[in-house]
């Protein structure tokens, strides 16, 4: 089955008079669009590209925790955390503490982060991207032992943890959605733990290479390639006509050809709600169908 997410940009600019686009959104497009939508998707960044930094950012964490209860009946998820904003038994506290008040909607989307400037500028160390990513492995391992056990322990290369208990545990584990796509140690981490692979497209022979490093991964690692859910981020405006939303059923569907059957919409600074409700009617209802 084909799912959409809509991400909610957390960021603020001039053509949003530097107010967080996201709030705009909860008010005036989220509550019509987004029973149309499987999830809703947050950034996790402190703060955005202007130099001046003048732009509104809101932190991701929270700004997820209050769709989470504005919107009741939507998926959520990170688009994705950088592990090491976050000590990983505390992003696996938070994250069984979200699924547990959510009713089972949170999906944990994490990756090996990339801002350099911006880890330093909030005093986080920023290692090389081999060590992020091999770091980032042993966040996922310990936030499935935190969901799962009772007294988990883990001794790893970068971090350990020591009876570090999670409760009250979720009775839905979280999935996981792994943004990466280094193809010397990211996809095939994915292909060893994640649930959802969050990619970026470039070319049909691109894409199928790197879902290839992926499936293999997991078959060596004795998993069914099949429990590994290709997703894609998506940018673009919403349809204002039956053409343009053509466009977008064209455009979808050749990716649902190449074994997508996640697409985050990233629309940006959407002012109406008529458009999205085009997008839902026109291309949502088909590719479902």
């Amino acid at each position: 089955m084909v799912k959409f997410g809509w991400l909610s940009p957390v960021a603020g600019h001039a053509g949003s008079n530097f107010q967080p686009i996201v709030m705009y959104q909860q008010e005036h497009i989220l509550p019509q669009a987004l029973p149309h939508f499987d999830s809703v998707w947050i950034a996790d960044h402190f703060y955005g590209f202007d130099p001046d930094k003048r732009e509104g950012f809101l932190e991701g964490w929270t700004t997820l925790t209050w769709l989470a209860a504005t919107f009741p009946d939507v998926m959520l998820c990170h688009h994705v955390l950088g592990h090491g904003y976050r000590n990983p038994a505390l992003t696996a506290k938070m994250a069984a503490t979200l699924q547990v008040l959510s009713g089972g909607r949170f999906m944990l989307g994490i990756g090996a982060g990339w801002r350099d400037e911006e880890y330093r500028s909030y005093g986080y160390e920023f290692p090389t991207a081999a060590v992020r990513l091999r770091q980032l492995e042993e966040v996922v391992q310990i936030c499935r032992l935190m969901w799962t056990e009772e007294h988990p322990t883990f001794d790893g290369t970068y971090f350990q943890i020591d009876d570090a208990a999670a409760t009250p545990r979720p009775g839905i584990v979280p999935p996981i959605c792994i943004g990466s796509s280094g193809e010397q140690i990211g996809l095939p981490i994915v292909g060893r733990h994640a649930d959802i692979w969050n990619g970026a497209y470039r070319s049909d022979d691109g894409w199928k290479r790197k879902r290839d490093i992926v499936d293999t991964a997991a078959v060596s690692a004795g998993r069914n390639t099949a429990d590994i859910e290709s997703c894609v981020t998506v940018a673009g405006e919403l349809p204002d006509s039956d053409a343009a939303s053509e466009r977008w059923l064209q455009r979808l569907a050749h990716l649902g050809e190449l074994g997508v059957t996640y697409f985050v919409m990233d629309f940006g600074h959407p002012l109406a709600v008529e458009p999205a409700l085009r997008f839902a009617e026109q291309v949502i209802a088909p590719l479902k169908a």
